[in-house]
């Protein structure tokens, strides 16, 4: 029984969101007067409208009502996939905008057309058609506006009819659209960038006919559709991807040299200040060189401006939007070529160490070049509660300041010009505020959102039965340390609880920080269980030398680390050690497999959603960034497969898949469930038709979460009486 003031799923995932308002895509106006935000709705936590605060007169206003002005028109496919690659696929109404140079107003898709929203709320629509205007942009001086739809980029000026500058040239090339992988791995959702002064543009061309098709069934309540998916499977061949520079009526084209070898990625693509200079960074197909060709916009002619190699043999770049070009032509790099994720600058011939230290540069915000100042967050002070920087240019060790306050989990968003910092933060007690801060000693100027744990905030009805975390660590097998965090229920001396074990495990997100943590764990805790995470080698913010035992052996070193954290939990006299019960998505359902494989009986049970089973079924950018070739190193894909040791699973396990996922595909399941199958080996399954990787919703969430519930009791992974 759960008294009244217990969480249940239901109420974690309504709306009102438990945790309060939570803006997003924050961005300030040119002339810095401005705040604009995408702001979710009360009745409805997944849609979004476009609001503006007056910085100086502290007023909020709606521009944009994505209710009173979408038409609620279907989303072309290629859309719906593109969201699904920006992480927002659950999202509707406004989900992105761009503010004119000018500052008189800001660019807004919305339910596949464009709008231009003034800040004396007229709205101008721009399109009217069926298909969904792709990647929508204003031009630097605002001047056109662009956008793609059926593979062409179309350009028009502000007001006037829009044009195809690309040719036509069948359905496996595509202009100005960033590729699969780009888009998924990459974090580059764009395929075209405008010169500053609005003369020129580059323009990538895709030819697709070199990926292989992985014919993917989205399987729906109602009926099943059949999609040929240009998917590049690791060790096979990728999208050939040139770049164009051409003028904004598609002529006088010149190619990009990129280089004779064509089996390379385009990582990024941005014009020097005064458009003097296109750069490309261009990385090699082991992921271990970047080169940033410097590139000649009148010619298209290259050349190597300086190149970035892995930190060590065994190792690969991690991509990074932490850079910044510079009015005097200098560059401000991130690298981590010590080691740790740093600051550097380039002249053109010398590099200066701006930051250095056991410590990670985690985001540079801003740069404000007339004061020769550099804002970013990072993990100085602790890993577990990132905080924001400020150094000088021109003398960085010596000017290193703290802007923010110590203890909270702390991000930031800056101007162009680096004159307005917002900040962004929380604590496992206090859900995400957003302020504008002073530059000088980091002091709320003004709250945008101070989201106050009162009376009237939609979590204070569960208030007294929230638990803050503790946290610590162990050791892995070479002595590393392994930060751990718990959650603990209300819990009766001589009794023993069970674990709700979270884990993510691969390479990427950090898990265990001193931030708000939402209302989900709170959840599971009310229900009597101990929620436990643990960050193993080769998660984030820690090091190259963290991150590089998943080289070539993922499945490996983190089912190890984890093994360690089940082990500790099992040495606590208040944890019942035969009641550890695993979860994880996505490479979190993969880490259960593998754990459940590895380590028969220490896990009463394990969780699997949309797991990763077989590596050669994911994406080259991904999966070769750490696996290699599968061509050139089989023996490792061998081993970090879930499927050859399938039969090992004596722990119960329940399996969740969305029938419609079009990154971990459905096969990685199906693969899964006949070897199952075919070994006799027993196993519980819950499929979501219609569902992509992103398995969720106000009725779809709790079911899930009900059904993980249901199998832990089924299975005898219950509190003491």
């Amino acid at each position: 029984m759960t008294n009244p003031q217990d969480l249940t799923f239901e109420r974690v995932f309504a709306s009102p969101s438990l945790n309060g308002p939570a803006p997003r895509e924050a961005k300030f106006s040119p002339d810095g007067r401005y705040l604009t935000v995408l702001r979710n709705r009360e009745d409805d936590r997944e849609r979004y409208d476009l609001w503006g605060f007056d910085i100086a007169a502290g007023e909020w206003r709606m521009l944009v009502d994505s209710e009173a002005l979408g038409t609620g028109r279907e989303l072309s496919e290629d859309e719906k996939m593109q969201r699904e690659r920006a992480r927002v696929g659950n999202l509707s109404g406004i989900i992105s905008y761009q503010w004119a140079k000018d500052g008189s107003g800001v660019l807004v898709p919305l339910d596949g057309d464009l709008y231009f929203a003034r800040l004396d709320g007229d709205v101008t629509r721009l399109t009217d058609t069926e298909e969904s205007e792709l990647n929508p942009a204003l031009s630097s001086t605002a001047q056109y506006v662009s956008f793609v739809r059926d593979r062409q980029l179309w350009v028009a000026p502000v007001g006037e009819e829009a044009t195809p500058i690309t040719p036509k040239e069948g359905e496996t090339i595509r202009w100005g659209e960033a590729e699969f992988v780009a888009q998924e791995e990459m974090g580059r959702l764009t395929g075209y960038w405008w010169s500053p002064n609005d003369s020129r543009l580059v323009v990538q061309r895709t030819d697709e006919s070199p990926v292989g098709i992985v014919t993917r069934a989205a399987i729906g309540a109602t009926g099943t559709q059949v999609f040929d998916q240009r998917y590049p499977v690791a060790g096979s061949d990728n999208a050939i991807v040139e770049l164009y520079v051409t003028d904004p009526d598609g002529g006088n084209r010149v190619k990009v040299d990129l280089g004779e070898e064509t089996d390379i990625y385009i990582a990024r693509v941005d014009w020097a200040p005064d458009g003097s200079a296109i750069y490309v960074q261009r990385q090699n197909r082991e992921q271990t060189v970047l080169d940033m060709l410097r590139v000649d916009p009148a010619t298209g002619a290259s050349e190597v401006w300086f190149t970035e190699n892995a930190a060590r043999e065994d190792y690969w770049i991690n991509l990074s939007d932490n850079y910044r070009f510079l009015d005097d032509g200098t560059l401000l790099w991130w690298s981590e070529r010590d080691g740790y994720g740093h600051l550097y600058r380039f002249d053109g011939d010398e590099w200066t160490q701006l930051t250095e230290g056991e410590w990670i540069v985690t985001k540079l915000l801003g740069v404000n070049q007339n004061e020769g100042t550099a804002y970013f967050s990072g993990t100085f002070d602790d890993v577990l509660a990132h905080q924001i920087y400020r150094i000088e240019l021109d003398r960085p060790g010596e000017s290193m300041v703290r802007v923010t306050d110590g203890g909270w989990q702390t991000g930031g968003v800056m101007d162009k010009q680096g004159r307005s910092l917002l900040v962004t933060r929380s604590k496992p007690d206090q859900p995400p505020q957003t302020y504008l801060a002073d530059l000088e000693g980091g002091a709320i100027q003004t709250w945008v959102e101070e989201n106050a744990l009162d009376a009237d905030h939609p979590y204070a009805p569960y208030l007294a039965s929230h638990v803050m975390p503790e946290y610590g660590m162990i050791e892995a097998e070479d002595g590393t340390p392994l930060n751990w965090m718990m959650l603990k229920p209300q819990m009766e001396p001589g009794k023993r609880y069970p674990v709700f074990y979270y884990h993510y495990s691969g390479p990427g997100p950090q898990i265990v920080d001193r931030g708000w943590g939402g209302a989900l764990a709170q959840a599971i805790v009310d229900r009597g269980y101990i929620y436990f995470a643990l960050d193993n080698r080769g998660t984030a913010n820690r090091g190259v030398d963290f991150e590089q035992p998943l080289y070539r052996a993922m499945g490996g070193v983190e089912v190890r680390d984890q093994k360690a954290g089940a082990e500790y939990l099992q040495s606590l006299d208040f944890v019942d050690p035969d009641k550890i019960a695993l979860y994880g998505w996505s490479y979190g359902g993969y880490m259960t497999l593998k754990q459940l494989q590895a380590d028969p009986g220490i896990y009463a049970a394990g969780i699997a959603g949309a797991p990763v089973t077989r590596w050669e079924l994911y994406d080259t950018h991904y999966t070769e960034r750490f696996m290699g070739d599968p061509n050139v190193v089989p023996e490792a894909y061998e081993a970090a497969s879930a499927i050859p040791d399938a039969a090992n699973i004596t722990d119960p396990l329940l399996l969740i898949h969305g029938m419609a996922d079009d990154n971990v595909v459905f096969e990685n399941s199906s693969e899964l469930i006949s070897a199952l199958q075919e070994n006799n080996v027993p196993f519980e399954m819950m499929l979501y038709p219609g569902y992509t990787h992103r398995v969720s919703g106000e009725q779809i969430s709790p079911h899930l979460w009900n059904t993980i519930f249901r199998f832990l009791d089924s299975h005898g992974v219950t509190p003491p009486e």
